[in-house]
C-alpha cells in the first residue's frame, strides 16, 4: 500500500498557510501553534503542521512554559514528533526563554539640554536643509523613541503639532524635547521657533504632556530654549 506523503505547508491552501498570514498580518497575528509549525516546517500522513502541534500544545493548556519544562525525550513520545521536530520545539522555546531573561539595554536619559543635544546630535550631521526631531521621554525622562517630524523648514505647516501629540500617546510619553537644526549655523531663535514652540507646549500641556526644551542645533553647537528660561 503506497503511503500518503507528508503534508508540508506548501501543501496547504492560501488561507491556511502560516507563512503566508504572517506576511500579510504581521507575527502578532499567529497563534502558537501557528509560529511553531512555521518552525517544524511539516506535519505527518493525517495532519497538518498546525493540527500536530494543536494537539501537544492542547496536552499542555497551551502553556508555552510547559512546553519549554518538557524533555527531549518526551516530545519524541508524540506521534508525528521525529528527532529533527523536537529540536526545532527545543530550540524555538530556550530562544523565547533567553529573550526574557536577556539583561535590557537601559534608554538614554534626557535630564539635560547637553544629554538632549548628544542624543539627537548625529541626526543632523552635515545636512543642507532643516530638520525638525521630536524625543519622546518617560517620567524618569529615558528616551522612548527618536522621530523626524519633518524636513525643510520650521513652519507651522510643515510641523504637524497633532502628529507629534498622537504619536507622544501612542507610546505613552509623558514629557518631549524637540530640536530642529539651523544649516546657516545661526543658534538664535527665530520668530517662527519661538511661535512653534509656544503652541506645541500649549497643545502638549493640554494632554499632561510636557514640553521640557526644544534644541536648535548646528554645527557650532546649540541652543536650548530651557536653559534660557524661554521656554
Amino acid at each position: 500500500m503506497k503511503k500518503s506523503p507528508h503534508l508540508t505547508i506548501k501543501d496547504w491552501s492560501p488561507q491556511d498557510k502560516p507563512r503566508e498570514k504572517m506576511i500579510a498580518k504581521g507575527a502578532d497575528a499567529l497563534s502558537n501553534a501557528e509560529l511553531l509549525a512555521i518552525i517544524i516546517g511539516s506535519g505527518n500522513v493525517n495532519e497538518t503542521a498546525v493540527q500536530l502541534i494543536q494537539r501537544l500544545l492542547n496536552s499542555i493548556e497551551n502553556r508555552l512554559e510547559k512546553l519549554y519544562q518538557m524533555p527531549y525525550e518526551t516530545l519524541l513520545d508524540w506521534k508525528g514528533v521525529g528527532p529533527a521536530k523536537a529540536v526545532k520545539i527545543k530550540a524555538a522555546v530556550e530562544i523565547a526563554k533567553r529573550m526574557q531573561f536577556q539583561p535590557k539595554t537601559s534608554a538614554p536619559k534626557c535630564s539635560t539640554s547637553y544629554a538632549a543635544y548628544s542624543c539627537t546630535q548625529e541626526d543632523f550631521l552635515a545636512l543642507g536643509h532643516e530638520k525638525f526631531w521630536v524625543m519622546y521621554l518617560n517620567q524618569q525622562c529615558r528616551l522612548l523613541k527618536k522621530s523626524c517630524l519633518s524636513k525643510g523648514g520650521i513652519a507651522q505647516s510643515i510641523v504637524d503639532i497633532p502628529l507629534l501629540l498622537k504619536r507622544a500617546l501612542e507610546l505613552g510619553a509623558t514629557a518631549i524635547i524637540v530640536a530642529h537644526n539651523h544649516p546657516s549655523g545661526e543658534l538664535t531663535p527665530s520668530t517662527a521657533d519661538k511661535q512653534i514652540t509656544e503652541k506645541i507646549k500649549t497643545a502638549a500641556r493640554h494632554l499632561d504632556i510636557r514640553l521640557l526644551d526644544h534644541l536648535i542645533v548646528s554645527e557650532k553647537g546649540y541652543f536650548s530654549f530651557a536653559d534660557q528660561n524661554i521656554l
